[in-house]
């Protein structure tokens, strides 16, 4: 019943509780009137007791009784001295019948103390007996059958089973309408927060202008469509502050990544000038640590200024592009940057090419590469495999190096992730390359994911044709 829908349980217990209430009503009903006919019927026995007591009191014989008229379906005996003298049953279509003696032992058995008792009489059915003792000393037995009260008390039941199974049906249409009807306020309310929770709340700027339809704040779904309502408001404030928040971060990463590479280039520049001319060993040195932190500093600068131009949404540069060229230039280029590892190259016979900036798709492989050579030490195997399907391309990029540690492979695409808590590392890394793989992918439609363990991490793109 749990797994049912609200309204499904509404109308059942509904009709429940209606066919329990249908039920104590028949019973009650039932016993009463069944209790009243037998009153009546006890009544008229003790009138007939009374009516042959009285004229018992003249006739030199019992068989005086018997020959007074009596109503349908009743039962007159005589009992003399504890035996039976006579017994008999006049039916409804005439004449009279004598009780088998095979049922003498129920009638001697009364008390004549006036009190009406049941029994069952055999073939004759069940009858409502009374006895009493005439002037004579003789002991009387009126009786009347039952089977006239059993029949209406039958009919009463059937007429009240038909009554409440049309009642029933007819208060399970009527119920589910109505049930309809008034849980329609509730399922606006589902229906707004369906709408809601298919919003992507968690980036870029969101209009959440979903609202509860007719929240009536007299009603108790009107006050959950209210709550509703007054919570999507202080949810929408938040998201408009946080987005204004972000806007800000991005211009001003915008900003001053763009103010920096002037000065960058000023430094880069002056310290070329500089090591043309004759310098001591000191000075040398030092011009080129300053050379080589302002080729970071530039590296570093340049990357959050591609990450502050993705998260604006600026459109990419749109053309063909031929995965199978830049795949093959990008390991070429790996392959001079780190000759101690061991290069491998899968690409189909045929071209692939897929719609995008061919430049920006080019940084993606070359900075998985990076990545893979970075992270792996010299000798280690780094595959790259290009395949096409209907739905796009497929790039994966696997090393056989020693994984990725568990804890960050779920933040390998976060800005500055990295995988010492150092700052400073030998190799140069910002932390930002993987997080430029996914932006760039993403900016593309496409998507890219990790999976890694001890000798074997691999990086998967996929972007679409």
């Amino acid at each position: 019943m749990r797994t049912r829908s609200l309204r499904t349980r509404l109308v059942a217990a509904m009709l429940l509780l209606l066919a329990l209430a249908s039920t104590v009503i028949a019973v009650v009903t039932t016993i009463v009137l069944r209790q009243y006919l037998m009153r009546q019927l006890d009544d008229g026995l003790r009138v007939a007791s009374r009516v042959i007591i009285r004229n018992d009191g003249t006739p030199s014989s019992p068989d005086a009784i018997f020959r007074s008229p009596r109503p349908p379906d009743s039962l007159t005996a005589v009992i003399r001295q504890g035996a039976v003298v006579d017994a008999q049953v006049y039916p409804r279509t005439g004449g009279a019948v004598p009780v088998p003696a095979t049922e003498y032992a129920d009638l001697t058995a009364l008390v004549p103390d006036g009190r009406a008792v049941s029994a069952d009489l055999g073939t004759l059915g069940e009858y409502r007996l009374i006895a009493a003792t005439t002037p004579r000393g003789d002991v009387v037995v009126s009786g009347q059958s039952e089977q006239q009260l059993r029949g209406t008390v039958t009919s009463l039941v059937t007429t009240e089973l038909i009554v409440a199974a049309g009642v029933l049906v007819v208060a399970g249409i009527a119920g589910a309408i109505v049930v309809r009807r008034e849980l329609r306020p509730l399922e606006r309310v589902a229906a707004t927060a369906a709408r809601v929770s298919r919003l992507p709340l968690d980036r870029g700027e969101v209009s959440l202008a979903e609202r509860v339809p007719d929240a009536d704040p007299r009603t108790e779904v009107g006050q959950v469509g209210t709550a509703l309502n007054r919570m999507l408001d202080h949810v929408g404030s938040a998201l408009e502050a946080r987005h204004e928040s972000e806007m800000q971060l991005r211009q001003f990463v915008a900003d001053a990544s763009h103010e920096l590479r002037t000065p960058l280039a000023a430094i880069r520049g002056y310290a070329e000038l500089s090591r043309r001319g004759e310098l001591s060993a000191d000075t040398e040195h030092s011009l080129a640590r300053i050379s080589s932190q302002a080729d970071r500093m530039t590296t570093l600068v340049e990357d959050l200024l591609l990450l502050a131009r993705l998260d604006a949404g600026r459109p990419l540069e749109r053309g063909e592009v031929d995965l199978t060229r830049v795949v093959v230039d990008a390991v070429s280029d790996a392959h001079a940057a780190g000759p101690g590892h061991r290069w491998q190259l899968d690409v189909p016979d045929q071209p692939v090419t897929v719609p995008g900036d061919a430049t920006r798709i080019a940084q993606v492989l070359a900075n998985l590469l990076a990545n893979a050579r970075a992270h792996t030490p010299p000798g280690t195997r780094v595959t790259v495999a290009l395949a096409a399907d209907h739905a796009g391309a497929h790039l994966r990029v696997t090393d056989e190096g020693p994984g990725i540690a568990p804890d960050l492979l779920p933040h390998v695409f976060e800005r500055f992730a990295r995988g010492s808590s150092s700052r400073s590392r030998q190799n140069g890394s910002t932390g930002l390359g993987l997080a430029i793989v996914h932006a760039v992918v993403t900016a593309h439609g496409g998507t890219v994911g990790v999976s890694s363990s001890p000798g074997r991490t691999a990086f998967d793109v996929r972007l679409p044709r």
